[in-house]
């Protein structure tokens, strides 16, 4: 780092998928730390800073930071034994975005530390400018949305709600247009219990009475059920009504 009228004449700002991160500087140089603090901050960061190992854990006890500035050459367990410890713990910190600065130039040094799982990794003296775009480039990496997938899982089963399509290990299950509907209903309300009069205003159009919804179920759970007597999918929820019983990571991102 070269001091703080480099910090100053350089400047990156942040960009909008960026700007509001809140980042944790760990270093044991106190000048460093104060003169990284101040630019990320102008560079329209949140900043929290810590000494030492000891001192970034409660921090990341107490707050969710957006990326880690780690320094490797800290008194006590060093950055890469930090960095290592992260990746071994549970989440949301075994995936926390972690740049290194080190003083170090040696090729094996900066191959340590990614082995020990950081996504960055830069020497000092270092240009500011780098920093900033080094930092903007792991947070755009860190929030990129993962793809989609557009099927509504459960057991064997996949269903598409847009296509109004079932299929069983790939093969397609044939649905009559009310059992779609009662699908896209069931999906709907992502796993959640569905009253009988909710299941038959969905067919109103077909005049299908709220006395019928147990004989459609009945339909419905003779294709995808192994043992439509002892249903696992489509359960009956007593005196509430039923409820289509999703994979847990697809119900919890449709509920989210």
């Amino acid at each position: 780092m070269s001091g703080a009228a480099t910090i100053a004449s350089t400047r990156a700002p942040a960009s909008a998928i960026t700007k509001g991160a809140h980042i944790l500087v760990v270093d044991d140089d106190k000048r460093i730390r104060a003169l990284l603090s101040r630019y990320l901050m102008r560079e329209g960061y949140l900043v929290s800073a810590a000494s030492d190992a000891r001192e970034a854990s409660e921090r990341l006890r107490d707050f969710a930071f957006d990326l880690i500035v780690l320094d490797v050459m800290m008194p006590g367990e060093s950055g890469t034994q930090f960095a290592a410890r992260l990746r071994e713990g549970p989440e949301p910190l075994r995936s926390a975005p972690i740049l290194m600065l080190t003083a170090r130039h040696e090729t094996a040094n900066r191959v340590e530390g990614l082995e020990a799982g950081v996504d960055d990794y830069l020497a000092k003296p270092f240009d500011p400018r780098e920093l900033s775009l080094r930092i903007a480039s792991i947070l755009r990496r860190a929030r990129r949305p993962e793809p989609v997938d557009p099927l509504v899982r459960f057991g064997p089963f996949a269903f598409d709600p847009a296509r109004g399509e079932l299929t069983r290990a790939g093969e397609a299950v044939r649905l009559t247009t009310r059992e779609r509907d009662l699908l896209q209903t069931f999906v709907e309300h992502a796993g959640a219990i569905v009253s009988r009069q909710t299941l038959s205003n969905r067919a109103c159009e077909q005049k299908a009475a709220e006395r019928t919804v147990d004989v459609e179920i009945a339909r419905l759970r003779r294709k995808i059920e192994a043992d439509p007597n002892a249903p696992r999918h489509l359960q009956t929820v007593r005196g509430q009504g039923y409820r289509l019983v999703l994979d847990f990571s697809r119900a919890t991102r449709m509920q989210s």
